[in-house]
């Protein structure tokens, strides 16, 4: 399983977050294997070490998977969750107060964004479905 955290905006207006994993199945070679989710687009970007962001929404639904460097999200709640490399974050809080983010330690915050389509089947399973 991949560590995933889901963010969305919740009914007042607020970020939330939750955590789970990509669903994964048995595939060839012993492999764990997820479905295909079809993609829009996918485009890198990369912030050097120290950096931050203020409060802000992501534009569009999409994966942001991190290839590098550890991150502190925090929701106006004052909520806090860490992103480390690997973990891939289902950002879908596209309206409302939004978040914010600030690099932890000292390696760059590279990453891979994937618009995924719309109406696409979603891998993600919230923690607590996996406890049940």
């Amino acid at each position: 399983m991949i560590r995933c955290v889901r963010m969305w905006t919740g009914e007042d207006g607020n970020s939330l977050f939750e955590e789970g994993w990509i669903d994964l199945a048995e595939g060839m070679r012993g492999d764990a294997v997820g479905k295909a989710v079809p993609a829009a687009e996918i485009s890198f970007q990369e912030t050097r070490s120290g950096g931050s962001y203020g409060w802000h929404q992501d534009p569009v639904p999409r994966f942001v998977i991190t290839l590098s460097g550890t991150l502190e999200f925090e929701m106006k709640s004052g909520a806090t969750f860490t992103i480390r490399p690997g973990d891939i974050l289902l950002a879908q809080d596209n309206s409302g107060t939004g978040h914010t983010w600030r690099l932890i330690g000292n390696e760059p915050w590279r990453r891979a964004y994937v618009v995924y389509r719309d109406g696409a089947a979603l891998p993600f399973v919230p923690a607590k479905e996996l406890r049940a």
